[in-house]
């Protein structure tokens, strides 16, 4: 898959995310289905999508013991969704076993990546909460690199990280960066972000935008300038 950009369509129901998508006549979105519309909605709500003609990053940000993650992700991988997601904080044997649960019999699978460190997380957050001393560029490229050993895709970063993720990592390995914010819009309580423009220079395969267009007066607008920006 190329670079693209991806809806993050956290509402808290099926009506809502629907009522939403059907503003789309066109161009079908990728969309990212989260904790809350997942939880809410059930996993329904990924086959209704998918049979909508849309791509779906599955983003429930596993982290577990490794057999227990696995086992969640023999059923995800039934869901037909294109990109799913774990914590990279969860150790190499958990994304490991995670890649054994999720690869089917026929030996396809979605794209699998970890979340490294979540884009409201600052140097003083990670310092103070999680006693995490070292630099937090250093911890971002130290999980990346344990979720490329692990066998893993790519990660969620910060757009700030994407290049040096793709330096470390290869440019093979997938950045797919949330905290993206239009220049002129509010960065809500994102700590680390980066207009659509700045991460397309930067290396970002995949953008994820989510109040910049689902509280837009006009959502299609804003994706198609988000699209403009990002993809050309």
């Amino acid at each position: 898959m190329g670079k693209d950009v991806i809806i993050a369509c956290d509402f808290a129901s099926a009506e809502q995310t629907f009522e939403f998508l059907d503003k789309f006549t066109g161009r079908k979105p990728f969309v990212k289905i989260g904790m809350e519309l997942f939880y809410g909605a059930g996993p329904d709500i990924v086959k209704q999508i998918k049979a909508r003609g849309h791509k779906i990053f599955l983003d429930l940000k596993l982290h577990d013991i490794p057999n227990t993650v696995k086992k969640a992700m023999a059923v995800l991988s039934n869901l037909d969704v294109d990109i799913c997601n774990l914590h990279a904080g969860g150790t190499i044997a958990m994304m490991e076993a995670a890649i054994e649960g999720l690869t089917r019999p026929d030996g396809t699978r979605p794209l699998l990546i970890a979340v490294t460190q979540l884009t409201s997380t600052n140097q003083e957050a990670m310092e103070n909460d999680l006693l995490i001393k070292e630099p937090i560029d250093k911890v971002v490229m130290h999980y990346a690199l344990n979720a490329k050993k692990a066998g893993l895709d790519g990660v969620v970063c910060s757009p700030l990280e994407a290049g040096k993720v793709h330096e470390v990592c290869g440019n093979e390995f997938l950045t797919v960066t949330p905290g993206v914010r239009f220049a002129d819009g509010d960065v809500g309580d994102q700590k680390r972000v980066m207009t659509p423009e700045q991460a397309k220079i930067i290396g970002s395969d995949y953008i994820v935008v989510g109040r910049p267009i689902t509280a837009a007066a006009d959502p299609v607008a804003a994706y198609n300038r988000c699209v403009e920006e990002f993809i050309g």
